[in-house]
Order: C-alpha cells, then sequence, then structure tokens
C-alpha cells in the first residue's frame, strides 16, 4: 500500500503511516528504553491502538504522526509529526511529537524532522503557533524542542497510566521563526 508522502528533508522522508508499518511501528513502542517517558513499553493491541489513532487524525485534521524513513536506504527510523492536545479544559494546540528507534538516536534525524514539522505548521497550515508537551524527565527531548526555537511557557501534569506526570509546555511562535 503506498502512503502520502508529506515532507521531505535533506536525509528524510516523512510520509502516512500505513498498518503495513506496524511492525517498524512496534519496534519502537514496545522498547522500554524508547518508551521510558510514557512508563511502560505498548503492548500488541497498544500499537495497533496507536497506529489507528494516527490514521484517524489524518481523515479528521489532515495531519497526525507520520513515518520517518531515511531516504539513504529507505529504512522505517521513526515517527515524527503534528498533533492536536489539550493544554487544558478549553485550549487545544498543534503539537510536534517525535518518537525514533533508539538505533538512530544522537544523529540529529528528530531536530531535522521536528524542524520541517515546525515549518509544516507555518507555512503550510499557516498557524501561528506550534507546541511541544514533554514530559519532564524527556531532558533529549527538551533539547530537541529547545533547537527548534521553543521555549518552555508552561507546565501542565497528565494522568496516564495510572499517575500525574509533570510536562513542559514548550512553544515557537511564527513571527520569531521568521
Amino acid at each position: 500500500m503506498k502512503s502520502k508522502i508529506i515532507l521531505e528533508t535533506d536525509r528524510l522522508i516523512l510520509r502516512e503511516l500505513t498498518h503495513n508499518d506496524y511492525n517498524d511501528l512496534a519496534l519502537i513502542l514496545q522498547d522500554k528504553d524508547v518508551m521510558y517517558a510514557y512508563e511502560h513499553a505498548f503492548s500488541d493491541d497498544e500499537v495497533l491502538e496507536w497506529l489507528n489513532r494516527q490514521i484517524e487524525r489524518y481523515n479528521k485534521y489532515g495531519f497526525g504522526l507520520w513515518a520517518v524513513i531515511l531516504k539513504e536506504n529507505n529504512k522505517f527510523i521513526g515517527q515524527c509529526g503534528l498533533t492536536m492536545q489539550s493544554i487544558d479544559d478549553s485550549t487545544k494546540v498543534i503539537e510536534v511529537g517525535y518518537l525514533f528507534n533508539k538505533n538512530y538516536w544522537k544523529n540529529g534525524y528528530a531536530i531535522e524532522a521536528a524542524s520541517a514539522c515546525k515549518d509544516y505548521t507555518f507555512n503550510v497550515l499557516n498557524e501561528d503557533r506550534v507546541y511541544s508537551i514533554i514530559r519532564d524527565n524527556n531532558i533529549p527531548s527538551q533539547k530537541v524542542a529547545i533547537r527548534n526555537g521553543m521555549q518552555k511557557v508552561g507546565e501542565i501534569v497528565k494522568f496516564y497510566y495510572d499517575m500525574n506526570m509533570l510536562h513542559y509546555i514548550y512553544c515557537a511562535t511564527k513571527l520569531n521563526n521568521q
């Protein structure tokens, strides 16, 4: 099944996920090292639910988390994209999110993909702000957000997996990124 290409960078292709990506996605979502900020690796059912949620997001919003493909070998190395997230009871924001296979960490792929998603938000969706909502213990993702021109603007507590989890809210504005 051919999927829709959304973005390309120098080294990466970001395209819509399909059900054919289940196994590659499971390698990421079922790795406890990758999923430490979620406090658990996903079950098979949770991986399928995650995948289906992205496909639903494409239909509802025109965006979601996308497969990140390494151009040099056509390898699925992660996911990065945009989602609608609540930061309080009445405010939804567009968030840049990313998760990569740990074999591809520390190669600059996260910032390359996240930066392309930020530009997509500003230039294609014509939005003025984009956010990243990151768990307090996820220092590498916080560093990506900062490198992506974002500043910490707040904190929220999310209840997930039977526990309260502190998250930092990072934001980039179109005006400051021109």
